[in-house]
Formats: structure tokens, C-alpha cells, sequence
């Protein structure tokens, strides 16, 4: 008997927003100039703010409903922690630097092949949809920015549910506003852990592992491995 391909009838490609459409790291890319000593602050500040934006989103969650923020407000909150990490006694830097990159989360950039990939998808009569951690201002925002807004079918945001990925009713959004079940979603992160928890939750999952990083070691594994988001249409047949 010949396996069913892990990617065969696939009806809605769900995408994570950040990392795996946008550039995280490109909010501070774009406030370079603005730090006193770039070479040794920006790159600095941007991994601890990505890192702490995630954990702090995981601490919420398990401290229950009444400490669920929206993730603008965890993204302030990491970011605060970033700069003075960095900074020290500086923080929060030169006047502006922390107004400029968070509003410059609103502008992230998208990575090169993504719209070629979402117009590819959705001439081949896949439903797309964005579900993020993302509150529905910041998502929407990049997405128009982008330019990526009139592909998505939907642009789904946690704040429907109340907490953060990998909640399964974050993922349950999908399935329910799609109307596709979830063995016929593939979804797409290029963050481990999101993929290993969506193929738990029950999806088809392509990892895009943009930056070569180790496999996670909790329940679910991706169907797919890929390097870039362009990958993904001939495993769909496209």
C-alpha cells in the first residue's frame, strides 16, 4: 500500500505571521542609526526582544485569564526589558529609540518570497489565512504594509480566544474559520515549537526553518522541513 503524501489534499495554507512572513529582527534594522553604538546594542536588542516577547506571552498564558495583555502590550513589555538589559543605566536609549522600534512593528518587513508564494498559493485555489499571536491592529497594520492583505481569507488574531499559541484553541480558529478540517490545513512556522504544536494539534505542518535551528523535543514533529517559505507550492503540487 502507497502512504497518502503529507501534503496531498490540502484545501488552506495558515501561516504564523512573525518570523515566518515577517522579518522580526527587521523592527530594529530599521532604528539602526538611532543607537549610540549600533555594532555592539542593535543586534543585541533585537534577540533579547524577541526572546523575552515569546517567553513572556508563555507566562501569561500560564498565569491564567486575568494576566492575558494583548501581545502590543507584551511587546512593549519585552522591549523595555531589552534596552535596559542592553543599555543598562542608558535605557531606554536615545530620545525616540523606543517609540521608533515599536512603531516599526507595525511596518515589518516581509521576507523576499513570501508574496510570490501567497499569489502562487492563491492561484492554485488554496484558502489563506494568517494566525498569529499578533493583536488584530498589528497584524492587520503589516499585513497592509506588506502588501499581502487581499490574499489572506482571513487574518486571525488570539485575541479571539484569549491566550497565546500553543493554546489548541488558538489553533481551533483556523478549522473554525476556514470550515476545512484540520488534515486538510497545512500550516506554516518558522518557529519550532509553533510547528511542533500545530502537527499535535492535528495539522499538516511545514517547518520553515529559516535560521537552521534544532528540532524541538516536545510532542508533534512537521510533516516538512523547509528553508523557504517558496518550498512549499510544489509539495502541494503547485
Amino acid at each position: 500500500m502507497t502512504a497518502t503524501p503529507p501534503f496531498d489534499q490540502i484545501d488552506a495554507c495558515v501561516f504564523d505571521a512573525y518570523g515566518t512572513l515577517f522579518d522580526v529582527h527587521s523592527a530594529v534594522a530599521q532604528c539602526r542609526s538611532m543607537f549610540a553604538n549600533p555594532d555592539a546594542e542593535a543586534d543585541k536588542v533585537s534577540e533579547i526582544w524577541r526572546m523575552k516577547q515569546l517567553s513572556y506571552s508563555w507566562l501569561r498564558s500560564l498565569m491564567g485569564p486575568k494576566h492575558h495583555v494583548e501581545f502590543w502590550t507584551v511587546t512593549g513589555e519585552a522591549l523595555d526589558f531589552a534596552l535596559e538589559s542592553v543599555l543598562g543605566a542608558a535605557a531606554p536609549g536615545p530620545a525616540g529609540l523606543r517609540d521608533a522600534l515599536l512603531d516599526s512593528y507595525l511596518t515589518l518587513n516581509i521576507y523576499s518570497e513570501v508574496l510570490g508564494t501567497l499569489r502562487t498559493l492563491k492561484a492554485g485555489g488554496k484558502k489563506l489565512a494568517i494566525l498569529s499571536n499578533g493583536s488584530r491592529e498589528m497584524l492587520n497594520r503589516a499585513a497592509d504594509n506588506s502588501g499581502i492583505s487581499d490574499l489572506m481569507d482571513a487574518i486571525l488574531s488570539v485575541e479571539d480566544v484569549g491566550i497565546f499559541k500553543p493554546d489548541p484553541r488558538v489553533y481551533q480558529l483556523a478549522v473554525d474559520r476556514l470550515g476545512v478540517t484540520s488534515d486538510r490545513i497545512s500550516f506554516q512556522s518558522s518557529n519550532a515549537w509553533d510547528a511542533s504544536a500545530a502537527s499535535a494539534f492535528g495539522f499538516r505542518v511545514a517547518w520553515i526553518n529559516r535560521f537552521g535551528q534544532a528540532k524541538e523535543r516536545i510532542p508533534g514533529a512537521p510533516d516538512a522541513e523547509l528553508r523557504r517559505l517558496d518550498e512549499l507550492p510544489p509539495l502541494l503540487g503547485l
